[in-house]
């Protein structure tokens, strides 16, 4: 089992550190919150540390997931950033959803270290995470990622090793681009045969065992039709995410036009005070 230390422990990261400590890994956590990290401790035992610096000295693996490229440049560079307590020959793994610029720069930065650097971030939401049955896109060194595969695989059903560095965050934006077009189609769709007096119960029954059947559609179209909205991943964080999305399209020439109206229809949401709503709000624009 390997020593390990994790950075962030937020609605995804608490549960997925929880996970390794179970795996039987010697975990030391961080948190910005050190009441956080010390909760933590009392629910599964392990350490916390005072700095990312401090949580990372000796670890074979640092995991990471916390919110943006600031907070992940903050833990790993910053003052008392982990890579200046990681060991040469130590592996940092990147659970955040971060630009795939910051994972480009991160690994070079990570290099001149002596470390590893793996991007890797998860699908799966709140649940996937508690329930350690996440998906992760992971980019990097093809070695380095046989290093992590097994520990990564303590809160994760899927884990695979797309492409070199910075391929897993852009993976990543491919699910959030793909996820943004379904919940909006699936929130025109509820809400039509809503207007039409359908019974959607009936509705969604019948069609998820058809061509359009959707992980959206299966998990979230009945809480959708009941105006529940509070299942983890807010829309203020998938705001963040198609921006990179967006960012990205325009560097390489790609066309997003759903993702950018999408991407407004969440703007609009989070102006009117629905930003902690999870993304499935995105019916509210239509009601």
């Amino acid at each position: 089992m390997a020593k390990i230390a994790f950075l962030g422990l937020g609605v995804m990261g608490y549960p997925m550190a929880g996970h390794l400590k179970a795996g039987g890994h010697d975990v030391t956590v961080y948190n910005r919150s050190h009441e956080k990290a010390a909760a933590w401790v009392k629910q599964h035992g392990g350490k916390s540390a005072e700095t990312p610096a401090s949580a990372a000295k000796d670890a074979e693996i640092v995991f990471c997931c916390v919110g943006a490229d600031k907070d992940l440049y903050a833990v790993t560079t910053g003052e008392n950033g982990a890579f200046s307590g990681m060991k040469p020959g130590a592996v940092f793994v990147d659970n955040t959803t971060a630009s795939a610029d910051a994972a480009r720069n991160l690994e070079s930065k990570a290099r001149e270290h002596g470390l590893g650097f793996i991007d890797a971030p998860v699908s799966g939401g709140q649940a996937g995470a508690e329930n350690g049955k996440l998906t992760v896109m992971c980019g990097g060194d093809a070695a380095e990622f046989a290093k992590v595969e097994t520990a990564i695989s303590c809160y994760a059903a899927k884990v695979v090793l797309v492409g070199p560095s910075g391929a897993g965050q852009l993976t990543k934006m491919v699910n959030q681009i793909c996820i943004a077009g379904l919940v909006q189609a699936l929130s025109e769709a509820i809400n039509f045969g809503q207007r039409a007096n359908l019974d959607m119960d009936k509705v969604l029954d019948v069609i998820s065992g058809g061509a359009a059947q959707s992980w959206q559609m299966v998990n979230r179209g009945s809480t959708m039709t009941e105006n529940a909205f509070d299942f983890g991943f807010a829309l203020d964080w998938m705001i963040k995410d198609l921006g990179m999305c967006l960012q990205e399209a325009h560097a390489n020439g790609s066309s997003l036009p759903v993702t950018a109206l999408v991407a407004q229809y969440y703007a609009q949401l989070s102006d009117r005070g629905y930003g902690r709503n999870d993304t499935s709000a995105l019916i509210r624009l239509l009601r």
